[in-house]
């Protein structure tokens, strides 16, 4: 039923829409802005940036008007920026139980943020949002308390599916709420938003019970120390290795820790049971005999400092990897990763590892996404008026929309950030764009776009580091130090530098006596000239980088 005279939803993706990971999808209409996910994803690059979230322009300029956040599930690409939005606006929240417990735990890190309304929502349980009505819908996923969303909005019911795939005997004994998603179908659904993150992939996503087989199979065949890297969130698969570990004889591990909060979230919440005499601590990894030690290890996307990555650098604190150590990748490669994670796994292999991957053991992993039987399933299900793509690049929002249309579906919106559109009792028509970005995030303090192109120019041309020492008027007070860093240099850098500091020092003089400016400003610029000039004959031409010190 409408919520309002003025019947009309803009559908706003702040992230999420043309990449992989920071899930971030707004819906306006005249009854309020109302969130669904808020995520983060991490940086390709390495210039000391932990995180990035999206750019909240766009719901900042309608605080009055926010409602809340909706969450479909649990996984950093879906909750990880909500701490950066919450600090900002502190809105309620609404989220599965999972979901919710890992909220709770990250929040304790960010002690700025001040009490937050925090409310579970429960499978076919309806709740409000100021006038929007949310369903939760049950979807298989690779995390727990996975869910859709239907969506009663001014424009019309809108289901959105989170990630899922259509797994008929899921682990969990849980699988998606197909009779609920028929139900809707029959009573008619103005707009489906489909996860389209294995458009590519033909038939299904495949079974975890396989992966449990085959996880089974293969560690009770190894005779060595065997790290199983894997996404920690992947509950399912956890309570499997606390399995193969009972059954094999070995103590558990957990490197890592994504793992460590997993699996203390899962068991606080009644998910995942692991005696205490299975596990064993980090830092009692090493009196394990090599034969009877399962680790579970975070890092397959090759992340900077985590457990797979310092294992392979052979500078983790508390293991080091021999010859003839197994390591499993039970996991995918995220689009865009490939390059770090294939340095990683040679990595692991110049250690003595071997290394079992999809390649060698396909059975190893399934992915949590549904592959196009289960989204075309989906749109059979649904049979929405109108389809919009989500949850992928460019080429998978395309690809998806074009099986939409192959099934009749024809009213097809294929936006990406901060392209809008509009449902109506018409359909969907284009709506005016809005500002979207990508915010980094280190150490939970956002870093300028200025700092990080000075990273980025510093590891391309280096930099030469100069400090001047001034008196109050201005003039030179003691000897210029010049430091230079990462550049390159036909002779030798120390004759450079004393050159550069010469230079500088005569400029500084120079300036002072001629009744030049004693500006800050005005003599950095005189240092930065003057120094240019010595490392003019540098290719690439460092960054000069000037620091005053009065006295």
């Amino acid at each position: 039923m409408p919520l309002h005279d003025v019947t009309y939803l803009r559908i706003v993706p702040l992230g999420g829409l043309g990449e992989i990971g920071m899930n971030c999808l707004a819906l306006e209409s005249p009854d309020g802005v109302l969130v669904i996910d808020c995520g983060v994803t991490f940086p390709h690059g390495d210039h000391g940036v932990d995180v990035i979230h999206p750019l909240f322009d766009y719901l900042e300029d309608r605080e009055g008007d926010l409602l809340g956040v909706v969450i479909t599930h649990g996984h950093e690409d879906h909750i990880g920026a909500l701490p950066y939005l919450l600090r900002r606006m502190p809105v309620p929240v609404w989220a599965p139980h999972y979901a919710l417990s890992l909220i709770r735990e990250r929040l304790r890190e960010f002690p700025e943020v001040p009490d937050i309304d925090l409310t579970p929502t429960v499978p076919r349980k309806h709740f409000k949002v100021g006038r929007y009505e949310i369903e939760p819908l049950r979807v298989t996923h690779s995390i727990p308390d996975s869910t859709a969303l239907a969506i009663d909005t001014p424009g019309g019911l809108v289901i959105h599916t989170g990630d899922f795939k259509l797994e008929d005997d899921p682990l969990d004994d849980q699988p998606s709420d197909a009779e609920r998603f028929e139900a809707l179908g029959d009573r008619g659904v103005s707009l489906l938003l489909s996860d389209s993150t294995n458009v590519d992939v033909p038939g299904t996503a495949g079974r975890e019970r396989d992966v449990a087989a085959a996880l089974h199979a293969l560690v009770s065949r190894l005779k060595q120390r065997v790290i199983v890297g894997m996404f920690p969130s992947n509950v399912y698969r956890l309570k499997t290795l606390v399995e193969v570990a009972a059954a094999t004889g070995r103590k558990l591990c957990l490197l890592g820790r994504s793992a460590q909060t997993h699996v203390r979230a899962a068991s606080e919440l009644g998910r995942l049971n692991v005696r205490s005499d299975i596990l064993v601590s980090p830092e009692r990894a090493r009196e394990v005999p090599r034969s009877q030690l399962l680790v579970v290890a975070s890092g397959t996307q090759a992340e900077p400092q985590s457990a797979l990555a310092r294992l392979a650098a052979g500078d983790h604190p508390r293991l080091a990897l021999e010859a003839g150590d197994a390591v499993l990748f039970s996991s995918r490669t995220i689009p865009g990763n490939e390059r770090a994670v294939w340095s990683l796994l040679c990595d692991l292999e110049r250690r003595g590892a071997v290394v079992h991957f999809a390649q060698t053991d396909p059975n190893l992993h399934v992915s949590g996404h549904a592959c196009r039987e289960e989204q075309l399933k989906m749109l059979s299900w649904v049979r929405p008026k109108s389809f919009i793509p989500v949850h992928g690049t460019y080429h998978h929002l395309m690809r998806h929309a074009a099986l939409a249309k192959s099934v009749g579906i024809h009213d097809v919106s294929l936006i990406e950030n901060g392209q809008t559109s509009i449902l109506d009792g018409h359909g969907l028509s284009e709506g005016a764009s809005v500002r979207v970005g990508r915010v980094p995030v280190a150490n939970r303090n956002e870093v300028a776009d200025e700092v990080l192109r000075e990273r980025a120019v510093m590891g391309q041309v280096g930099a030469v580091f100069v400090t001047v020492p001034i008196a109050r008027n201005g003039a030179l007070s003691g000897p210029v130090t010049v430091a230079a860093r990462g550049v390159s240099t036909d002779g030798s850098p120390t004759a450079t530098d004393e050159d550069a500091r010469v230079l500088i020092e005569n400029a500084v003089r120079d300036m002072h006596a001629t009744g030049g400016s004693g500006s800050h400003e005005a003599i950095r610029d005189t240092v930065r000239r003057a120094a240019r000039k010595v490392y003019a004959r540098m290719q690439p031409k460092p960054m000069v980088v000037v620091t005053l010190r009065e006295g």
